[in-house]
């Protein structure tokens, strides 16, 4: 299991992820594991992963990808970048999965957030990729306000609430922050170390979970 959590704010993209982990050995049993979900995609654009641990690499593979293409705007970090991920994910499924039906254990979740290069009134723009139902591959779709992996419906309305009213992206970090920390109370598969960025028309940096 992973969470994800992603709003946008007046100063541009707030994300948070954990990096707990469940794999199954070769027994078939848990194995709890400590995983990276962030990845910068150039120098205005992240991306958060979650799901099966093999969508840790594929993330690691995009940000490698968007590097050597030198793609820096949102808008075409995505075109190529869902491009990108479904011709990984059929190359795993297929080399796993030949002759077994879709397992719930190989969904991945991707968020991609970034600066625009087109929409000057609103640049900061975030996508979901996500797993279809029906066969192994990737489809996405725009987050107009905020997003949570695994939903989290009572946050997401927060989050959108404070996106529609301006807030700046302290507040927002405040309250991601926040939820992350309650999560982890009474949700066992969400757990640290937790990591945070914020994506703005300066770059990506990251924030620091103590301030």
């Amino acid at each position: 299991m992973s969470q994800l959590i992603a709003c946008r704010s007046t100063e541009g993209i707030v994300l948070g992820v954990d990096s707990k982990a469940v794999d199954l050995d070769a027994q078939g049993r848990e194995v709890h594991l400590t995983v990276e979900r962030l990845f910068p995609l150039g120098p205005r654009a992240a991306v958060a992963v979650g799901g099966a641990p093999e969508g840790v690499e594929m993330a690691r593979a995009l940000s490698r990808f968007i590097a050597e293409e030198k793609l820096e705007t949102i808008d075409e970090i995505y075109s190529a970048g869902l491009a990108f991920l479904s011709s990984r994910y059929n190359e795993f499924m297929r080399a796993i999965c030949r002759d077994v039906p879709l397992d719930p254990l190989h969904h991945v979740h991707f968020i991609l957030a970034g600066v625009s290069g087109q929409d000057l009134e609103n640049p900061y723009k975030l996508y979901l990729v996500w797993t279809k139902k029906k066969r192994p591959q990737l489809d996405g779709e725009e987050i107009l306000h905020a997003f949570t992996v695994p939903r989290r419906m009572a946050l997401e309305y927060r989050l959108s609430q404070m996106a529609q009213r301006g807030a700046s992206a302290e507040e927002v970090f405040k309250e991601v922050r926040s939820a992350m920390e309650s999560l982890t109370w009474y949700k066992e598969e969400v757990g640290p170390p937790y990591h945070f960025a914020l994506i703005a028309k300066d770059g990506f940096r990251t924030l620091p979970f103590g301030g």
